[in-house]
């Protein structure tokens, strides 16, 4: 008598039960508010339970995305057929004394964490406070700000791979402008958790470098639902200022702006369709090509059916 394979998510929920839930909207778990459902999202609270979950996905060959703190993402409206995993492992471990350092688990909202830090007086981490993401995402992606990024911040990772699980040093990580070994290569790597290197100041000195940080956020990017940073910066120049060259900064479709206060941000004004921010990307891609000759790479990661 001939069976039926076992479906992927239904493998998922008999080794992880109520971690496993189908058919779920997936805007209230991204910063942009937009997108549609995942058929199947499986939320772990460990590097354990994240390892355990993906070694089951690779076996059962399953396509997937992680979701930390969703920026830099957009669902389609359609939403995916992808497994979703829901990053929620936020242990953390301070390392205190002559070489403070912390380590975290991936799902660690960063900034909480430089936050974290700053009440303890510790320092490195203050370019972070206005990072949004996890931990996981900065790792994998080199994000920065300020001056400062994960390439300086980073002593190891623990990352898991199809070959087995490995601590990777920042030179290992061969971290370039928003890229890493992984990143550029399209590779599939989870980063588990890292240690970050920190030092030791004054509680005000580090709480005052983060209130200015976050006030010059706050005069340069607008506020209300967005990806982040929609492009890459092309070298030698901003995405933003060709976008705004080109004349789209403030241009609307349906409820998503091209931000008038930031040209590289691209804001949900409330029921936005990610079709119509994908118009704008379009829009902004073509015009900015045209007019300058210059294709604007996408920072943001399109998930999901298009």
């Amino acid at each position: 008598m001939m069976t039926t394979p076992a479906r992927p998510v239904d493998v998922l929920r008999i080794r992880f039960g109520d971690m496993v839930q189908q058919n779920v909207p997936l805007a209230p778990y991204t910063s942009a508010r937009i997108g549609g459902n995942a058929d199947a999202l499986v939320t772990v609270n460990s590097a354990d339970e994240l390892e355990q979950v993906m070694q089951t996905i690779w076996q059962q060959g399953a396509y997937y995305t992680i979701l930390g703190g969703g920026s830099n993402v957009l669902v389609s409206d359609k939403g995916t057929r992808e497994v979703v995993v829901l990053n929620r492992a936020k242990e953390v471990r301070f390392e205190e004394g002559d070489s403070p350092a912390v380590w975290c688990e991936s799902g660690v909202i960063f900034s909480n964490l430089a936050n974290r830090c700053a009440a303890k007086g510790l320092s490195g981490l203050e370019w972070a406070a206005t990072v949004p993401g996890t931990v996981g995402g900065a790792v994998y992606g080199n994000a920065g700000a300020f001056g400062g990024d994960m390439s300086q911040s980073l002593v190891w990772a623990d990352v898991l791979t199809r070959a087995g699980r490995k601590k990777m040093s920042a030179d290992e990580m061969q971290y370039a402008y928003r890229a890493s070994i992984f990143k550029s290569r399209n590779e599939n790597a989870i980063i588990l958790s890292a240690l970050l290197r920190l030092k030791n100041a004054s509680r005000d000195e580090v709480s005052a470098k983060i209130e200015s940080f976050s006030e010059r956020r706050k005069t340069t990017q607008p506020p209300g639902a967005s990806m982040g940073s929609m492009f890459k910066n092309p070298a030698g120049d901003h995405a933003g200022r060709l976008i705004e060259a080109a004349g789209l900064k403030g241009t609307r479709i349906g409820n998503a702006e091209i931000s008038a206060v930031h040209a590289n941000f691209f804001v949900n004004h409330g029921e936005t369709k990610a079709s119509d921010v994908r118009a704008l990307i379009d829009l902004a891609q073509k015009t900015v090509l045209g007019k300058f000759g210059i294709l604007l790479e996408l920072e943001v990661e399109l998930i999901g059916e298009w």
